[in-house]
């Protein structure tokens, strides 16, 4: 199986390409040995086409609440043991000239579905980052939202945009939020997204509650179909204040070993190792970046409110998670042979 197994890799790597079943497989039948093999043809892959450069996001995270109730997240609206917040465009602005300074030039705008913070008031920010830091690219994730609304989004001057599709299987999906939300209309909102002349990312949690390795290939076939420019995946990390409390959390190595997976699928695509990622393994930054990954999303958002924003429990946002210790994860870059740089980063795809 083993030698099924390489055959597979290498032909995933010469066509970008697989059936269903047999990524399937791929997920299954791994073992360290494969796994390997196939992380050094990721990273020859991303070497090929961005060199040893890591690209850089200053994350803001802008508001805490929420108006969904995904089983998974520490900032559901069921939660009652969450710290809320919402910053003002002020101290987004302001989030956004120390990261300038720090050679930021990708900030990603992140939160929850707030009704509060209103779409003109997202606009507006988005105007005044654009015009303040001409030569920086805007990313937003803020969820689902009606066409004309994204429609706004792109025309006051945000470039990308990131909508986790979570899980490409609308059975497990149902699994994992609530009866109000849907599959067909998350999907629908990365295509409407596409149409609207955003780049577009989505991915999914790596060992959520009642995945399989059919779901997770579904996953890898809908990514090879969308053709996404950004993908973040990360590994499944339970929160205490969810129903998925006591649910075991996904592992580095699965993670890793999808990251490379992803590389193969899509060779320019911009693929971060993720927070969570690093939150569950001490070098699971390295991990990702070793086996295909080249994007790190440093923490830019005020340190007050930076534990505030707990998707999962024990997240990551101090030390050097945090946007002002740059410093040290270019020194840890580095030792693994790889260089982090400034500049807009956009895709090869």
């Amino acid at each position: 199986m083993e030698r099924k197994v390489k055959e597979l890799i290498d032909r995933l790597e010469k066509n970008h390409t697989l059936d269903t079943a047999e990524y399937a497989v791929l997920i299954r039948e791994r073992t360290p040995e494969t796994a390997g093999y196939l992380a050094r043809k990721a990273d020859a892959l991303r070497r090929s086409i961005y060199g040893n450069s890591i690209y850089i996001r200053g994350l803001i995270e802008i508001s805490s609440c929420c108006k969904n109730n995904c089983l998974y997240c520490g900032i559901r609206r069921g939660n009652r043991e969450c710290e809320r917040y919402r910053l003002t465009p002020e101290q987004i602005l302001e989030c956004c000239a120390q990261g300038y300074a720090l050679g930021f030039r990708t900030f990603v705008l992140q939160g929850g579905e707030d009704p509060g913070f209103s779409d003109e008031l997202v606009c507006q920010t988005v105007r005044a980052i654009r015009n303040r830091f001409p030569d920086c690219a805007v990313t937003l994730s803020l969820g689902e939202k009606s066409p004309k609304i994204y429609r706004l989004y792109h025309e006051a001057g945000a470039e990308r945009y990131l909508l986790r599709h979570e899980t490409a299987d609308p059975v497990h999906y149902r699994k994992l939020h609530p009866r109000e939300m849907s599959w067909a209309h998350r999907m629908d909102c990365l295509h409407v997204l596409r149409k609207t002349g955003f780049q577009v990312g989505c991915g999914f949690m790596v060992g959520s509650p009642f995945q399989t390795a059919e779901c997770l290939a579904a996953d890898l076939k809908f990514l090879e179909e969308f053709q996404p420019e950004m993908c973040g995946i990360g590994p499944f990390i339970p929160h205490h204040g969810t129903p998925f409390r006591e649910y075991p959390a996904g592992t580095p190595e699965l993670t890793v070993y999808l990251l490379s997976l992803i590389r193969l699928i899509l060779p320019g695509v911009l693929l971060p190792a993720t927070t969570a990622l690093g939150t569950i393994a001490p070098d699971g930054r390295e991990q990702g970046i070793l086996a295909g990954a080249n994007v790190i999303m440093p923490n830019l958002s005020p340190a007050s409110v930076r534990k505030k924003y707990e998707l999962y429990d024990n997240k990551l946002c101090t030390g050097d998670e945090s946007a002002q210790n740059c410093a040290s994860l270019r020194r840890r870059m580095e030792k693994i042979g790889y260089e982090i740089v400034t500049g807009r980063g956009d895709p090869a795809v």
